[in-house]
């Protein structure tokens, strides 16, 4: 029996003795301040998965069980909202997000759906206009894919953008355009040498295009200057925000010390309201050591304990490491943004000093070298709980869907991806890798327990997309209508598990969060429909209609 299989059943066991005598649930002096009825309770628990109403006392759920069972515990002061028959459900669990950056774009010049080159530059135009001369234009996640593939230059917006230095990157994160004047003030010219890991894209002539890949983009970047606290600050505010919206309660936050310093600004304050568990670069794990020994790892509105590394690129970019070359470029096969032995040594340090290693792979090479490099770590310290993670997981090589569930390793994936990339993705590695990419349910039924989020900014980050492309797979395009590679399509249980308690097991929490089980956090999402009983096309009409963080309304829509 695997260790989440176990930890469902012990929640299971614990739920029931506490709704056999439901009122007994409660302590004396402790009032029901919010309860939840007339909806379709899904508890993600194994052993009672539906129910009809939830009571919640401060922070915490203190019943789950019928409608009866909870207007029993009610009190003049409890608020009771009408589910009308919608979906109750632990709040939304997103394993990887890129918090910081997704508020900073909600800022920004909006790239992501620009149609045409044209509009790609008349954006750029616009928005320049509304900021002060100087200023940087960041964000935008293009998609040149939107338009046929032309990847942009700087000589379509610098006529645009004279004024203002432009750093923006596609929406994967891993390739990003400079204009002329970004490029003046990182003192880049056509002389630069190129970047190990990375790539600098040079015309016929040598001369920069103004594209740079992966590690190549900290030529330009180190320029750009950092965002004030009181940017970074609103940055926060506006991502809790959206993200309430969308049900979303908790996060995996990957990213870097200085964004940590931002979440520890706002919980000193006590204004977090989207609870963060929050990751830092892999090669500093001597600092997260050294953090956690003077400070402890947190609560349960911000912890650490987590590391973030990479082993390639994208698939977009055409920097995700694979055994074959890509089908359009025959004579690349992306590369490694890290050296198998750096990532290695990392990893060893890490899981020395217990730390939670957490790896971006995406081709089949990079996967098949991360997990060679668990194994490894593994089989020297011996056995213990250590919950190593691979980000993405995209493109598996088939024989090793069932290490993930051997070695314990969790894929945590980002479902919105597969109905996104699988508009170009076969053109890019081939109908037969396409077999094997974003493959839900090859994992699961290989024993590996999936971890579902956004990647936003990469990706919006909305788990009812995310559960709508993993149960139907249709492409954004509307070109895959039986669902692009359908054969991996899982059900909308399975969904809602990988984003509750699967992206929960995914940060050591099953035991306080992704579950409504009394003495679980009060972490809740109410949808407009039971999502399990309609077709899975129309899950996209569903609509989040409250959350609740810690017994606190944080999100309520007029209905």
């Amino acid at each position: 029996m695997n260790a989440l299989r176990a930890a469902h059943l012990a929640a299971g066991l614990v739920f029931e003795i506490a709704l056999a005598g439901c009122a007994g649930a409660v302590k004396p002096g402790d009032p029901v301040t919010l309860a939840i009825t007339n909806g379709r309770v899904w508890t993600a628990d194994d052993a009672r998965p539906w129910a009809t109403a939830v009571a919640v006392s401060g922070n915490r759920i203190v019943a789950v069980g019928s409608d009866a069972d909870i207007n029993a515990l009610l009190g003049p002061e409890t608020r009771v909202i009408d589910a009308r028959g919608g979906l109750v459900a632990p709040g939304f669990i997103d394993s990887h997000i890129h918090f910081l950056d997704g508020g900073r774009g909600l800022a920004s010049v909006q790239l992501r759906d620009a149609a045409t080159p044209a509009e790609f530059i008349a954006r750029i135009k616009a928005f320049a206009v509304t900021v002060p001369a100087g200023t940087w234009i960041t964000e935008g996640n293009w998609d040149h894919e939107q338009w046929g593939g032309e990847l942009p230059r700087r000589d379509w917006i610098d006529s645009v953008t004279p004024n203002n230095p432009v750093w923006i990157n596609r929406l994967d994160g891993h390739m990003s355009l400079a204009n002329t004047a970004a490029l003046r003030a990182a003192n880049v010219t056509r002389e630069v040498r190129d970047v190990a890991g990375g790539t600098i894209v040079r015309d016929s002539a040598g001369e920069l295009t103004g594209l740079f890949k992966d590690n190549a983009t900290s030529l330009v970047g180190r320029a750009e200057p950092p965002p004030s606290d009181v940017m970074n600050d609103r940055a926060l505010e506006a991502a809790m925000a959206h993200v309430a919206e969308q049900g979303v309660t908790s996060v995996h936050h990957v990213g870097t010390w200085g964004d940590l310093a931002v979440f520890k600004r706002a919980h000193a304050r006590g204004t977090l309201r989207t609870r963060i568990y929050a990751a830092v670069p892999l090669s500093s794990w001597a600092r997260l050591r050294d953090t956690i020994a003077a400070a402890g790892t947190g609560d349960d509105w911000l912890r650490i304990g987590a590391l973030k590394g990479f082993v390639d690129g994208s698939l977009g970019s055409h920097t995700a490491a694979f055994f074959e070359p890509f089908t359009d470029a025959p004579n690349d096969r992306g590369l490694l943004v890290n050296t198998p032995e750096n990532l290695y040594a990392w990893t060893k340090n890490a899981d020395s000093a217990g730390l939670h290693v957490l790896v971006h792979a995406i081709g089949d090479r990079a996967i098949r070298l991360q997990l060679d490099v668990f194994e490894r770590v593994a089989r020297e310290h011996g056995a213990r709980d250590r919950r190593f993670r691979i980000e993405h997981a995209q493109h598996i090589a088939p024989q090793d869907f069932p290490r993930f569930a051997q070695l314990g390793v969790i894929p945590s994936m980002q479902p919105y991806h597969a109905i996104d990339d699988g508009r170009w993705a076969d053109k890019v590695i081939g109908v037969e890798r396409s077999r094997t990419t974003y493959a839900f349910k090859s994992l699961l039924d290989a024993g590996a327990s999936l971890a579902f989020g956004s990647d936003w900014f990469v990706a919006p980050p909305t788990p009812l997309e995310g559960i709508y492309g993993a149960v139907t797979r249709r492409t954004l395009d509307g070109r895959n209508p039986g669902g692009w590679v359908p054969e991996q399509k899982i059900t909308v249980e399975e969904a809602l598990r990988a984003y509750t308690t699967g992206s929960a097991y995914a940060e050591f929490a099953e035991d306080r969060k992704g579950s409504l089980a009394p003495g679980r956090l009060a972490d809740i999402v109410l949808i407009d429909r039971d999502i399990t009983r309609i077709p899975g096309e129309a899950i996209r009409d569903a609509r989040v209609v409250l959350t609740v963080v810690g017994g606190r309304v944080v999100f309520e829509r007029d209905r």
